[in-house]
This record gives C-alpha cells, sequence and structure tokens, in this order.
C-alpha cells in the first residue's frame, strides 16, 4: 500500500504547469501590439496632383489631408487650420522623430496648402513630405 502512494505522487510530480509559459506568451503579444506602428490615413479621398519625379516612400507617421473644397484633415479627424501646430506639437512630445505626410487635393488652394505647411514648421517638425502620384511612363 505505500508503494502505491509513492506511485501517485510521481505521477503527479511529472506533469507539467503551462501557466509560466502562458503568463509570457501574453506578454510578449501585449508588447509587440503596444510597440507596432499601424498605418495612420488621412481620413477622406484625396486626388493627389501627378509629378514625374515622385517617388514611392515608407508610411511615414502622421497624414495629413487638404481637400478641393478647402478642409483638412489629420489623422482621420477633420481641423481648422489653427489647431495643426497644437496637434503636431502634443504628437511631437510623443515621438520626438515624427513626420508628416501631406496630401492635397490637385484643385486645393495653394494659399491653404502653404498655411498648413507653416503650421508644421511651427510645430517644429522638420520630416514633411507632399504626397503626389507618379506620371504614367516614370520610373
Amino acid at each position: 500500500m505505500r508503494s502505491r502512494v509513492n506511485l501517485d505522487l510521481q505521477s503527479s510530480e511529472s506533469e507539467i504547469d503551462m501557466t509560466p509559459m502562458l503568463d509570457i506568451v501574453f506578454i510578449m503579444l501585449i508588447f509587440f501590439i503596444v510597440s507596432t506602428t499601424f498605418v495612420k490615413e488621412a481620413g477622406v479621398e484625396i486626388n493627389r496632383p501627378t509629378a514625374s519625379t515622385a517617388e514611392q516612400q515608407e508610411s511615414t507617421g502622421v497624414m495629413l489631408a487638404v481637400t478641393a473644397d478647402g478642409l483638412i484633415w489629420l489623422e482621420g479627424n477633420q481641423t481648422d487650420v489653427r489647431m495643426i501646430r497644437p496637434k503636431l506639437e502634443r504628437l511631437k512630445i510623443e515621438q520626438p522623430d515624427v513626420s508628416v505626410m501631406v496630401q492635397a487635393d490637385e484643385e486645393a488652394k495653394t494659399g491653404l496648402l502653404i498655411k498648413v505647411m507653416d503650421q508644421i514648421k511651427l510645430a517644429g517638425i522638420e520630416q514633411v513630405a507632399v504626397a503626389a502620384k507618379q506620371a504614367q511612363g516614370a520610373h
């Protein structure tokens, strides 16, 4: 009878406890979700102008769009030109190396585009790009 008790103890000790491994897997999952950069859209359809010198670029941090009817969209939300600078300054605090991609409709007013670019520069962001479509036949 005594040997029977020992066999029961040995079989229960040989089981593998999966809890620590699951904890590590969940911690890694949370880390990857938090550290992943998601693609951000401007929030509105823009008819970009065509340029023969346009180049393909990686996705940038902040998308800003200027529509043909003079509306400004920043990260999917419509905003006023005066609110661009404070919003970008807040983003720059969170991400010091943030960059901005400006998508201006080819029918957008140049004066509004200049005001938008000015607000971006005043926010202290140096990396600014303006989106364009590649011309047909361009490399």
